[in-house]
């Protein structure tokens, strides 16, 4: 088990194996996905035309639509679409006291921090009486995306609903799939309550993402949708985007480790396999100066996973995207990071904050050898939904500004309309607009 993660002594090969994504175009659907979408379908469909059937048909078939789905995708139980108060009051009863301390203390740290984003409308009035600004309103009605299936997380859920309960959104809803009895998971029912959401809906996949962005007799559309999700949930989102707005695509999860000699092999180790538990495709890699320490840590995950109950989502996770790759120095250690720009950036080397301002592309920067990536994952403030497959580059965690739109105010004055009128006909005239020039000098000499 020594081997179980790689070392890559070459840059140029780390970029072509560890460093290496993979879009979700070129995901292989497995022997048993493509059997599902046979038996569901009745013939041989790709994922994408799979999803466009499903939304369809939701568009057209509403209600029925998706519960006919539920039953013969996830083979729920299900009879009706909104979970009834009664039943998350029972989940939340259900729900352990040290589980729902654990979600309050996460709800209120994440909402502190985000608190401190938000900004207000203003508007600026100048010297002639005229006026520029900016009105900031929240997003009227959010989905948010909860996947159920074998392990669901209550933690995201939190992590989507703070911010646009801090942006104002007047209605947040809550999708997840039933499970065969037709319930959600407890917990997630439960973190639903904590987060004040009293909408959650019993549908899950393509189904759920075609339910809020069209609407059904009963699921009035939605604004945005937010949250990850499975091949089926991606593909969909990425289909209804324009007749609602989406967070992104997120996909796999990953975590990039910058490590020298003086890092603890056991926390770089126990971060790696915390980062490759989440999923096989998750993309858990160290990037070190120091052949020893990767020697070291290559030991210490062999050792380490001896004791976790997921080893073998683990060990596929490792064996796949995972990686310690040797660079000659910390400076490209961290060029590495920056090109690569993933979900979670960590530092664990001497001096870390030295190193904060050299970060250009990262969803988030854990500090030290303190700031365990997995801790960010629950109760620390910021998000932890992050932007992956280096979307970094351009993209930022979910925030307040997610669930926020801005319309902006013209009111210049009469002089600020003589002073800047012959700038706009110039231009109207280089474009060949004669009527917006027109327009335009008509304000001018009245003004």
């Amino acid at each position: 088990m020594s081997d179980l993660v790689r070392i890559v002594d070459n840059v140029e090969t780390a970029r072509q194996t560890v460093l290496r994504r993979r879009s979700w175009d070129q995901v292989e659907v497995t022997p048993e996905v493509q059997a599902g979408i046979d038996r569901i379908f009745g013939e041989s469909l790709s994922p994408d035309q799979a999803v466009a059937r499903i939304l369809d048909d939701v568009r057209h078939g509403g209600d029925a639509a998706v519960l006919d789905y539920s039953r013969r995708i996830d083979l729920a139980d299900a009879h009706e679409l909104r979970v009834p108060e009664q039943e998350v009051e029972a989940a939340w009863s259900r729900t352990p006291d040290r589980l729902r301390r654990a979600l309050q203390v996460a709800a209120d740290r994440v909402r502190a921090f985000h608190e401190r984003q938000y900004r207000q409308s203003w508007i600026d009035w100048d010297d002639d009486g005229g006026a520029l600004g900016q009105i900031i309103r929240p997003l009227q009605r959010v989905g948010i995306y909860a996947p159920g299936g074998r392990a669901p997380y209550p933690s995201s859920l939190l992590m989507a609903a703070i911010p646009a309960r801090v942006a104002g959104v007047e209605e947040i809803v809550v999708a997840s799939p039933p499970g065969r009895d037709g319930c959600i998971a407890d917990v997630l029912l439960a973190a639903a309550r904590v987060a004040g959401i009293g909408t959650v809906y019993k549908m899950g996949g393509a189904q759920a993402i075609g339910a809020l962005a069209y609407g059904t007799e009963t699921i009035p559309p939605v604004d945005k949708i937010v949250g990850p999700g499975s091949l089926f949930v991606m593909l969909a989102k990425r289909r209804v985007y324009g007749q609602v707005a989406i967070d992104g695509l997120p996909g796999p999860t990953e975590t990039l480790i910058i490590a020298d000699d003086s890092a603890d092999p056991a926390l770089v180790a126990a971060d790696m396999l915390a980062q490759a538990e989440h999923d096989v495709l998750a993309s858990p890699i160290c990037v070190t100066p120091s052949r020893e320490l990767a020697e070291r840590v290559q030991v210490e995950v062999a050792r380490q996973i001896e004791r976790l109950e997921r080893q073998e989502i683990i060990a596929q996770a490792l064996q796949g995207q995972g990686g310690i790759v040797v660079t000659t120095d910390l400076d490209q250690a961290m060029d590495l990071a920056n090109e690569y720009a993933p979900e979670h950036l960590c530092l664990l080397v001497r001096d870390p904050w030295s190193w904060v301002g050299r970060v250009r592309n990262a969803g988030g920067v854990f500090v030290g050898e303190t700031s365990s990536e997995a801790l960010g994952d629950y109760v620390v403030g910021p998000t932890h939904i992050m932007p992956t497959g280096g979307t970094a580059r351009f993209a930022s965690p979910c925030n307040v500004w997610d669930f926020s739109k801005i319309t902006s105010v013209f009111a210049p004055a009469e002089g600020t309309v003589r002073r800047i009128a012959p700038a706009a006909v110039a231009l109207a005239q280089a474009e060949g607009l004669t009527a917006h020039a027109a327009a335009i000098q008509r304000r001018e000499t009245e003004a």
